[in-house]
């Protein structure tokens, strides 16, 4: 009789706590690139996220959808297309779609709930939820910034970072003759970039005046910055290091692993980073090959027409996570987003694993040389502070710039009968970009490429943003 009395007693506290005694656990499924049931680390890491939740009351599981990793985006348009439409999916673009379909939930009503995940957004994350509120995505601004070996930087003469574009060509120059990668040769390339021209545009438009996607013209008239006279003057500047051997003859073929190779290897000084993590990696594998070198990060060169980093489009999230809007348990997904927000979510997300990212003496904490290969799955607070820090100076200097820099851009979403044309402009443009800069074209003809560019939607572009922008 007692033994029933307990189990009536324990019973009704459940119901009392909304709950059944033999309730099922809550299954959220989870799609993200890389995140992977091959990956030891994302299981485990799952799985101390499940045991965290549920230490405080959430009995909830994390299925990890497998997709691959290459042509992601593709593969995860077909899968959701198909009906199978995960709890929480990551996008790397392609996610209009799926917003025109209405399966994708708008993050605000849920984030004004929150306790910790509304705290946790970076300023940028802010602005583009007011324009396109499906995508979130909360980790530091990424922007393109250089980086070099700070010995190189110091052979070539220079204390610091160079502050204009006078003295990034000097260093340029010092890196292609001062054989520091002691092959006895001038070989080395001063930058290079990946495949196109934005590693070089996202630290060095604003010095040319590049401020915005749309620029106002002598008459007052919005004209878009690839046809400006400012765009003109950069890619003039651009060749003019192409033809000196400073850019990378090869920069229009290669991908980010030949980028990084020839980084490592010495056959190129500065490169881009988009991240603070990607300082992070960067300088494990170049300690790798180079154990005593350290990457430090260049500030942006400063001109009279300004100094700063390429203006950030807050139109939308290029990438980041939606909710779908068809899901049974957007209450959990929420559950989960703010616990990995919290101050306990980000230990797990940010420091890795106890033991081996990082130990503990006491009250005290130290990391690992383990810890930069280490990334999060989900969130980087903007808010939160770490017991021990363990980012290079290069990292926190990336993070500040970020912030200390950034500016909206005015670029907006086009509708969706803009698409042809806006794949014609980007076309022409990087057609004729790398004519211009390789010297296989004269700058002579830059009025011809403005009227392809007109000619291939350019025009129609420019009427509706004169409209929008009013």
């Amino acid at each position: 009789m007692k033994a029933m009395n307990l189990f009536v007693g324990a019973l009704a506290g459940a119901l009392l706590l909304g709950q059944s005694a033999w309730a099922e656990p809550v299954t959220i499924r989870v799609v993200e690139k890389d995140l992977l049931t091959t990956n030891r680390e994302d299981v485990a890491h799952i799985h101390r996220i499940e045991q965290a939740l549920a230490r405080q009351g959430h009995d909830i599981k994390i299925e990890i959808v497998n997709l691959s990793s290459s042509g992601y985006s593709d593969v995860l348009n077909v899968m959701l297309l198909s009906g199978t439409i995960p709890d929480l999916i990551y996008f790397n673009g392609s996610d209009q779609k799926m917003v025109e379909q209405g399966i994708l939930e708008d993050w605000r009503p849920w984030l004004a709930q929150s306790r910790w995940l509304k705290e946790a957004l970076w300023p940028h994350n802010k602005l583009r939820l007011q324009n396109h509120p499906t995508l979130l995505y909360v980790f530091p601004l990424r922007a393109r910034q250089p980086v070099i070996r700070e010995d190189w930087l110091q052979k070539s003469g220079f204390s610091g970072s160079p502050k204009s574009l006078e003295e990034y060509v000097t260093l340029m120059e010092a890196i292609k003759k001062g054989d520091f990668n002691d092959n006895g040769k001038d070989d080395t390339w001063g930058i290079t970039s990946e495949k196109d021209l934005r590693d070089l545009d996202g630290f060095m438009n604003p010095a040319f005046g590049i401020t915005a996607t749309w620029l106002k013209d002598d008459q007052g008239k919005l004209i878009n910055a690839q046809i400006s006279p400012q765009e003109r003057n950069k890619l003039m500047f651009y060749h003019s290091l192409y033809k000196k051997g400073l850019l990378s003859s090869q920069y229009i073929t290669t991908n980010w692993e030949l980028k990084e190779d020839e980084f490592y290897t010495g056959k190129v000084g500065i490169v881009s980073v988009t991240s603070p993590g990607n300082v992070g990696v960067y300088q494990e594998k170049m300690r790798q090959i180079h154990p005593d070198a350290t990457l430090t990060l260049l500030d942006p060169p400063a001109s009279q027409a300004g100094q700063g980093l390429a203006a950030v489009d807050v139109s939308m999230e290029t990438r980041g996570f939606a909710m779908s809007a068809l899901s049974k348990h957007k209450k959990e997904v929420m559950i989960l987003l703010d616990f990995l927000a919290s101050p306990e979510g980000q230990m797990l997300e940010q420091m890795g694993f106890e033991g081996e990212h990082y130990v503990r003496e006491g009250d005290r904490y130290k990391v690992t040389p383990k810890i930069n290969a280490w990334y999060p799955r989900f969130i980087s607070a903007a808010n939160w502070t770490p017991p021990v820090e363990w980012r290079t100076p290069a990292m926190l200097r990336y993070i500040d710039n970020s912030q200390r820099y950034f500016t909206a851009d005015n670029a907006f979403i086009f509708p969706a009968s803009f698409a042809a044309a806006i794949d014609a402009t980007s076309s022409t443009y990087n057609a004729w970009a790398y004519k211009f800069v390789s010297g296989k074209a004269s700058f002579d003809q830059w009025e011809r490429y403005v009227s392809e560019w007109r000619a291939a939607g350019g025009d129609a572009m420019t009427e509706y943003a004169q409209e929008k922008l009013k």
